[in-house]
């Protein structure tokens, strides 16, 4: 009888012992709870699965390391097709803010608490502490305060997207001490200051997202160093002085908006005889000629150029371009005959309208 009731307390013990090591730790789901508690969802109910004592079993948007049994994920989307929002027939809607708890969770790789439209405060300065931190994103809501001015410990960040809040303050220098990161998102926001020069550090940068914002003086020359940068977006701002010629050399720079600025100089010819496909420029004070470097290399799917300085001809070397999509050269000071060419059947008079003294199709005949 003493051996059996010693086999029954070993399997207990052992049962109990799996239980612990299969279940989220209690910092963790303290952590969890701390962070749900500072939030307010009403219509959806998604922390309503947010019960029992394992957080790493069937708590909404919550997944844990199948090894360590400690929270990697924390994912809640408020524009999702889950059957909850589904059924609701709505997107989501939270208040409240980021609880500094989420410090806590010490293994956690990845957040993403986004398109919630209502969550307001700050982002935790303490989030820089979390080595393990790949993904964050916040795009979306009402968040405001700085960047965390230290947030460059996170050397194992790919992606930071913080875009529609409402941030204030500089760009963090320290930001280019990560060098996985691959995609950078601070669209509309209130963003001033510059940009850090010391920018041409992100070697692994694919997407440099900054627009509506009121980032001001000069566009650093080590952006070009970036060279695995296809998409930088700089638009309405206040960014001044001239474009650098070296961003016409960046090997796959595709996507190039720098509209809405108070930028000067003239426009590099390297720009029109580049791998860059969609160049906005307009609504600057670009002035001298455009340069008549035109080739087969040049391929634009939308070229804008209006509300500027511009002067002298339209290139005829347009006409030799692999590919003029959308073209916009109106309200500037250009002058002369249109170019006859196969680019330029399906423009319309707008493309060209409010110049000096352009003529030919789609204007009027020379």
């Amino acid at each position: 009888m003493g051996t059996f009731l010693w086999w029954i307390t070993a399997v207990l013990v052992f049962a109990v012992g799996v239980t612990t090591v299969n279940a989220c730790p209690p910092s963790d789901m303290e952590a969890l709870l701390a962070f749900r508690a500072a939030l307010n969802e009403p219509y959806l109910g998604i922390f309503n699965s947010w019960t029992g004592n394992d957080c790493c079993n069937n708590w909404y948007g919550v997944t844990c390391d199948p090894t360590t049994k400690r929270v990697a994920d924390i994912a809640l989307r408020g524009e999702s097709e889950d059957p909850i929002f589904q059924k609701a027939k709505r997107t989501g809607y939270m208040t409240g803010s980021i609880s500094p708890a989420i410090c806590k969770l010490e293994r956690l790789a990845n957040v993403v608490l986004a398109d919630w439209k209502g969550i307001s405060g700050i982002i935790p300065p303490c989030i820089s502490s979390l080595p393990f931190l790949r993904h964050i994103d916040l795009v979306g809501n009402q968040i405001s305060g700085g960047i965390p001015i230290d947030i460059g410990k996170l050397n194992l960040l790919t992606v930071l997207n913080l875009a529609d809040n409402k941030i204030t303050g500089t760009i963090p220098r320290s930001l280019a001490n990560i060098s996985t990161l691959m995609h950078l998102d601070l669209r509309n926001n209130m963003i001033s200051g510059i940009i850090p020069t010391n920018f041409g550090r992100l070697r692994m940068l694919s997407r440099l997202l900054l627009s509506g914002n009121r980032i001001s003086g000069p566009i650093p020359n080590t952006v070009s160093h970036i060279y695995r940068l296809s998409d930088l977006d700089l638009s309405l701002n206040q960014i001044s002085g001239p474009i650098p010629e070296s961003l016409g050399k960046m090997a796959v720079l595709a996507t190039l908006n720098l509209d809405g600025n108070m930028i000067s100089g003239k426009l590099p010819a390297t720009l029109i005889n580049s791998g860059i496909s969609i160049l906005n420029l307009s609504k600057n004070a670009i002035e001298g000629s455009i340069p008549d470097v035109f080739g087969p290399r040049s391929y634009f799917m939308m070229m804008d150029l209006s509300y500027n300085k511009l002067t002298g001809p339209i290139p005829k070397s347009i006409a030799s371009a692999s590919y003029v999509g959308h073209l916009d050269l109106s309200h500037n000071h250009l002058c002369g005959a249109i170019p006859a060419g196969s680019w330029f059947e399906h423009l319309e008079a707008s493309s060209f309208t409010n110049n000096d003294c352009l003529c030919g199709k789609p204007l009027q005949a020379c």
